[in-house]
């Protein structure tokens, strides 16, 4: 494949969270990059936090693998053991199936950008940790469904 322009892949802020869970993600931009270069087996982005926001609301896969590896700047993963800052050069996986969600806050003055890589299987699902909300299966179909953990709507 050849080299892709990271500037030709369109930067987006789009999220799927209501409000107010909308409001902590509002400085996140990112790119997606598996369409961009053909892929079709693992999603892949390069996501731009800027200073005060927020990689996601704190949650966890039940399907999908995930890692993150910080390009530049420092942001601060928050789960269930606590807090660890990750500085340019830091990585850290997350194992489906393990109910310890995380997130990445940018808690610094400067934007930190990250390369994040995951699955693709439709069939994922998954719970977010401090708040009372899930997701379901379909984000890949188009399906962008959440609701809170018992079922009911949002």
């Amino acid at each position: 494949m050849p080299k892709v322009d990271l500037e030709s892949i369109e930067q987006v802020n789009r999220t799927g969270y209501p409000p107010p869970f909308d409001r902590e993600v509002a400085g996140r931009w990112y790119r997606r990059l598996a369409p961009a270069t053909g892929l079709t087996d693992f999603a892949a982005s390069h996501v731009v936090l800027k200073s005060g926001s927020w990689s996601s609301q704190r949650h966890w896969h039940a399907v999908e693998d995930e890692l993150v590896y910080v390009l530049s700047g420092t942001v601060t993963l928050v789960m269930d053991e606590g807090e660890q800052v990750l500085q340019a050069g830091d990585c850290a996986g997350f194992k489906a199936g393990v109910r310890n969600g995380h997130v990445l806050k940018n808690l610094s003055e400067d934007e930190a950008k990250l390369l994040v890589v995951g699955g693709r299987d439709d069939a994922d699902w998954g719970e977010y940790s401090e708040i009372d909300m899930k997701f379901h299966p379909g984000r890949y179909s188009g399906r962008n469904i959440k609701t809170r953990k018992d079922g009911s709507p949002l």
